[in-house]
């Protein structure tokens, strides 16, 4: 674990080295949740596998043991920072792949083309916020966010996830996979659609 510092404070970057990498995994947690999000660690120990160096980054309101999410543009400016540095130094000339889970897969698609990154990975990706009790105002969709990823992009959604299941699109594959939000009861399909993924990506 190495402690990078970016405008909004230091943030982590958890490596998980590939023997002979053929390339980079930048993975960034749920809003709430922590580094240790089943999905990620199945994500994380196939991309390994696959050959592929992973860095699970620490938002830095993480870090100072904040719960609540930092706004997007922190997060988007701190994961951007934590990336340069990553390049320039642990992950340097590896081709640079970005992903995450729920907001962290949101930040991944928001900074795609700032990071050049050569693919996208989304879990759990939330398409739609919950509606808030009592208003009647329809949640606005985050396809948007989601279509700025114009790379080659995997979201791989429970079928049962309250956010709903994006759709998919020429560069976008989406994988349903049993579970919900959290994708925390099975990672057995979880592994399997992300080895799938970076095998056709990459070239196996």
């Amino acid at each position: 674990m190495i402690e990078i510092e970016t405008p909004h404070g230091p943030a982590r970057a958890h490596l998980h080295a590939a023997k002979r990498p053929r390339a980079a995994l930048l993975l960034g947690h749920g809003a709430g949740g922590g580094v240790a999000a089943p999905d990620l660690v199945a994500a994380t120990a196939t991309a390994v596998a696959a050959g592929v160096s992973v860095a699970v980054v620490e938002q830095p309101y993480r870090v100072a043991g904040r719960r609540n999410a930092a706004p997007a543009a922190q997060l988007d400016a701190a994961w951007i920072a934590v990336a340069a540095h990553l390049r320039a130094h642990e992950l340097k000339r590896l081709p640079l792949l970005a992903g995450g889970r729920s907001s962290g897969a949101r930040v991944a698609c928001r900074t795609a083309t700032a990071l050049d990154a050569t693919g996208v990975l989304c879990l759990a990706f939330p398409l739609l916020p919950p509606p808030r009790a009592g208003s009647a105002k329809v949640p606005e969709s985050r396809l948007p966010e989601l279509e700025l990823a114009t790379v080659p992009t995997l979201v791989v959604q429970g079928a049962r996830d309250r956010f709903g299941i994006p759709p998919a699109a020429a560069s976008r594959e989406v994988v349903v996979v049993p579970g919900d939000h959290g994708l925390r009861s099975n990672p057995g399909p979880i592994g399997a659609a992300v080895d799938r993924w970076l095998r056709a990506l990459l070239g196996s």
